[in-house]
């Protein structure tokens, strides 16, 4: 099998690049021999996320903000690609406190583009996200139907997608905006009140407490592993097709599972490693605000256009999430 689409002998900007999926991300380049330069504020992501990529010669931290154009322009000064990771995620956050959600993912966005834009880099691939669907009622979700933003972030995201469509017919920066459903991995955080769903029902369950469902556990998710995320990526970032070049697409492995069938999988998987896990129940709460009911993506178009193969399902995605989750929270333990 051809493997030409993986980025290889490369210099690649990751902003977001010691977050959840900018890590692996930058992982995944170092080991394809390329350089990596990675620009993150550390918010939202962990410096122990790369801790073991701080002595590779072939790794640059810059402590920069994307709000600052000024480390923005030092950062991607040079490089070949630009993969965008970097975000102020979470739909509650967003409804607590729009005005930051808005000024990191589109006043930081902006200065991504107009710096991309200068530098004349080969290819900028941004993160986008599945909550620009918002009301429309149709599944599984295809690019060209959205509805209405159900949430500040839904709303910055979209702002993302229009902002690289003008900067393409404007200025001619080809771009690929990819629409992450819900990414699950290692170096996902189970702590905090904005922590996605799958590490904190890992962590709970390992530690015999009940996860949280807000609602009645029949809302359901794309739920994506990380190495597919990591393939679109890389995939959009290299492509030669001019026909694939400044479009949105999803990134999901294409199946949806009910909140209340993630715990089961969970349950069933983890009590092979702790039996007792088997019998731990669940909590109800309230929904929350601004999140939609059911998500499903057509993957359809990333398969035509980029040659999209995701290669975990859910149920293989979560083997191998436990497995790291397994040891990582254990060795925090003890």
């Amino acid at each position: 099998m051809t493997e030409e689409w993986k980025i290889s002998y490369s210099k690649v900007l990751v902003t977001g690049g010691a977050g959840f999926i900018g890590s692996n991300i930058s992982e995944r380049l170092l080991e394809q021999d390329n350089e990596v330069i990675c620009l993150d504020n550390c918010s939202t992501g962990k410096r122990e996320n790369i801790e073991a990529f701080l002595d590779n010669p072939k790794f640059t931290l810059i402590e920069g903000d994307i709000r600052k154009i000024e480390d923005v322009k030092l950062a991607i000064k040079g490089v070949d690609y630009v993969l965008h990771q970097a975000a102020l995620g979470s739909i509650p956050r967003s409804i607590e406190d729009p005005a930051t959600t808005n000024d990191v993912n589109i006043g930081g966005f902006l200065n991504i583009l107009i710096a991309a834009k200068n530098e004349k880099i080969k290819r900028l691939v941004y993160a986008c996200s599945s909550s620009t669907y918002g009301d429309h009622p149709d599944l599984p979700k295809v690019e060209n139907k959205i509805g209405r933003p159900l949430s500040p972030y839904a709303i910055t995201k979209f702002v993302n997608e229009l902002y690289a469509n003008i900067f393409s017919e404007i200025y001619g920066l080809d771009s690929i905006g990819l629409r992450y459903f819900n990414v699950f991995g290692p170096r996902q955080d189970p702590d905090g009140a904005y922590a996605a769903a799958i590490p904190k029902f890992i962590r709970s369950l390992i530690s015999h407490e009940s996860p949280v469902i807000y609602g009645d556990g029949e809302q359901s998710r794309d739920f994506t592993y990380i190495d597919n995320v990591i393939q679109m990526n890389q995939r959009a970032a290299t492509t030669k097709s001019t026909e694939a070049l400044n479009q949105i697409y999803n990134v999901a492995y294409g199946e949806n599972t009910t909140v209340k069938e993630l715990i089961d999988l969970l349950r069933e998987i983890l009590s092979s490693k702790d039996a007792a896990i088997a019998d731990v129940g669940v909590e109800h709460q309230d929904e929350r605000l601004g999140e939609v009911k059911h998500s499903l993506a057509s993957i359809e178009k990333a398969k035509k256009l980029l040659g999209y193969d995701p290669q975990y399902s859910m149920r293989e995605g979560l083997e191998e999430a436990i497995t790291w989750y397994w040891e990582a929270l254990r060795s925090v333990s003890t």
